[in-house]
């Protein structure tokens, strides 16, 4: 590896006064963005610690923004809702505020950016969750006609962006919608059965919104479109680059272990596949592997023991050695990145709308304790580009 490319951080661990030549170093790499993202995914740390989640490294409570940066992170995503009022009502009458909005968001970004990290904005164009399963447009839009829809996702996206950058705020990466393998804003932004058209409208306008947003500033946000599981990228993307779809910049997938039918040893192969195929830059969006089978809290966590690789146990080391093997992975296929999904998602008094805690907290970069774990190491390790 050439050391242009590499922010070496050097940390001495002092544990000598008398004998400070033998005093050991601590060498973590930190890459440039434009090498390789070292992404996660920390939706939900504001609410966590609004609800008594505690973040420490080495023993000592901190900021947890501050310990991804200081453990190589380089990139912070954060999902926007668009008016989840949800969030605020599972908490009944304690409820103050909602989260994953446009002002949480805000905070989050802003914490971020003041840890010196980058930020992609994950749209995800409905009041809750969207996924390969569920698209649901909100409610504020359910009535409207394709074109008035279109003039909505353009204006909504576009006005988001302009107040994040009046703010200083502007993201550096930005999602057309999450894991949008259906398609998004269903039923008329189906991408299938022939809907292929309308979807394309949706996403184009969205996108022409992106590039309008980052016209004027310094930060001109790179656009992710975002699929679920890589063995389905190839179809989704088949044909959609003649009938309109052109304008962006990333191919980004979630990779779950427990979910995909591509083995791990697959995923450079796979990734140089798109890149190759679709001549764009490919990234893992979401990824996440327990540490783990056991749990702090009574919310039932979402783990596959019977799914876990050969080879990588569901203990700390296990962690570490998955997202290592996996980030390499990325690197051989010519992949620009790798994001982990809420590695932030202790358990605490936070509410979703299925429980109170953490159904995560086996798939965290911090033990029961709220402690830093070994797996969070990943990310300024050394690799082969």
């Amino acid at each position: 590896m050439k050391p242009i490319y590499l922010i070496v951080v050097l940390t001495l661990l002092l544990v000598s006064c008398k004998k400070p030549a033998d005093t050991p170093v601590d060498i973590r790499i930190i890459y440039p963005v434009s090498k390789f993202a070292m992404g996660a995914d920390l939706s939900y740390a504001n609410q966590i610690l609004d609800h008594g989640g505690v973040y420490k490294d080495s023993g000592t409570m901190e900021d947890p923004y501050v310990i991804f940066r200081k453990y190589g992170a380089n990139v912070i995503r954060f999902r926007l809702f668009h008016n989840p009022t949800w969030t605020k009502e599972v908490y009944g009458t304690d409820g103050v505020q909602m989260y994953n909005d446009f002002e949480d968001v805000k905070k989050g970004i802003g914490k971020a950016k003041a840890a010196g990290l980058q930020v992609c904005l994950d749209f995800h164009y409905s009041d809750t969750w969207a996924g390969p399963s569920k698209q649901e447009i909100p409610a504020a839009w359910k009535s409207l006609s394709l074109p008035v829809l279109s003039d909505s996702i353009h204006n909504y996206t576009l006005k988001t962006l302009q107040k994040l950058g009046a703010a200083g705020l502007m993201p550096e990466y930005v999602q057309t919608g999450n894991e949008i393998n259906p398609g998004l804003l269903l039923t008329p932004g189906n991408r299938w059965n022939g809907n292929e058209a309308n979807m394309i409208t949706l996403l184009n306008s969205a996108i022409s919104a992106i590039r309008t947003a980052g016209a004027t500033g310094n930060i001109h946000p790179k656009i992710i479109i975002h699929i679920a599981q890589p063995e389905n990228v190839m179809t989704w993307f088949y044909g959609l680059a003649e009938k309109g779809l052109t304008d962006y910049d990333i191919i980004g997938f979630s990779y779950y272990y427990m979910w995909s039918s591509t083995p791990l040893a697959n995923i450079s192969n796979i990734v140089s596949l798109i890149r190759t195929t679709y001549n764009k830059d490919v990234m893992i969006m979401e990824t996440v592997y327990p540490w783990t089978t056991g749990w702090a809290d009574s919310y039932s966590n979402l783990i596959d023991e019977s799914a876990l690789v050969s080879g990588y146990p569901s203990t700390e080391a296990g962690q570490y050695k998955y997202m290592h093997a996996l980030t390499q992975e990325v690197i051989d296929g010519g992949g620009k990145g790798i994001f982990t999904w809420e590695p932030d998602w202790i358990t605490s008094q936070m509410k979703d709308l299925w429980g109170t805690g953490s159904s995560w907290e086996c798939n965290t970069f911090f033990d029961f304790e709220g402690n830093s774990i070994k797996g969070i190491r990943f990310m300024s390790d050394q690799y082969n580009f």
